[in-house]
């Protein structure tokens, strides 16, 4: 199915609300897809897209846009390059797809990963994050670095928003994202793997952690929650983490972003797992 669309219809109106309106991405459960890497990787992790919009006129499509166009039966709607502009990321131009995809909201309650006696998942929670594109960033670094999951706790930042898909490379799509109120579900996890037959840790990362991060032995499941931007780890969070470990720093930097800290930590859990494989 392809059609053709020159004026700011009804449907141009409410693909332009995605880009900005958080409230209606969660009331229409959609949200867009802009990039090449995101999108090829939406399609290959399976992920429900509703519509493929592409650009109408010169120049002509790319060898990419025309594969994507004609390898799958998701319906296309073709836009005049003016409305693809205002749907693209303005700074790298008219785009020449964006898709529409359908979100997906999880539930943590059910959620059970790893095999006892088999693996030990390791999972990150993101506390509150500010900013949509550190947390896309975060889940980046999540996927790179093996993590099965990442939960997003408090009224944090959305990971359906365009900033967040774009910092995720398309990560988004392979790892999945939770959402929750606070620690009390992340706790309820802990002991759910637990009873499970798979022994896990919630470790926090803070600048008073009372060990560094190195020292920590994180051969076994790990929950490894990252605070907050500006505030760092909440009261409520470090009562809640077995651990608490730092990074240490030289220079005059007084502490990491959150996703750095994400992925420094992220990378001496794969450091250590390697380790002991070998």
């Amino acid at each position: 199915m392809t059609r053709r669309v020159s004026t700011r219809n009804a449907s141009v109106q409410v693909w332009q609300a995605y880009l900005n309106n958080r409230t209606k991405r969660h009331r229409d459960s959609r949200f867009l897809v802009q990039g090449v890497r995101p999108i090829t990787q939406a399609i290959a992790n399976g992920w429900p897209l509703e519509t493929l919009l592409y650009r109408l006129g010169a120049p002509d499509l790319s060898g990419w846009a025309r594969e994507v166009l004609d390898s799958t039966d998701v319906p296309q709607v073709g836009l005049v390059p003016e409305l693809m502009a205002e749907l693209g990321e303005k700074a790298s131009g008219i785009p020449e797809l964006v898709a529409v995809a359908i979100s997906r909201q999880p539930e943590l309650d059910t959620f059970e990963p790893g095999e006892p006696g088999e693996d030990a998942p390791v999972i990150v929670v993101f506390d509150r994050p500010n900013s949509p594109g550190n947390l896309g960033t975060l889940i980046r670094s999540a996927d790179a670095f093996g993590a099965c999951a990442v939960i997003v706790t408090g009224h944090g930042a959305d990971q359906y928003d365009p900033q967040s898909v774009r910092a995720s490379t398309g990560s988004l799509f392979a790892v999945p994202v939770y959402r929750a109120a606070g620690p009390a579900q992340v706790l309820a996890l802990r002991d759910r793997q637990i009873a499970r037959g798979i022994p896990t840790r919630i470790v926090g990362t803070d600048e008073h952690g009372s060990h560094p991060v190195f020292d920590q032995d994180f051969t076994e499941s790990t929950i490894l929650v990252i605070g907050n931007e500006t505030s760092g780890m909440s009261a409520a969070w470090q009562d809640a983490c077995d651990d608490l470990v730092s990074i240490p720093m030289g220079g005059t930097a007084s502490s990491l972003g959150a996703p750095s800290a994400a992925a420094v930590a992220l990378y001496e859990i794969s450091r250590q797992r390697r380790t002991f494989a070998r």
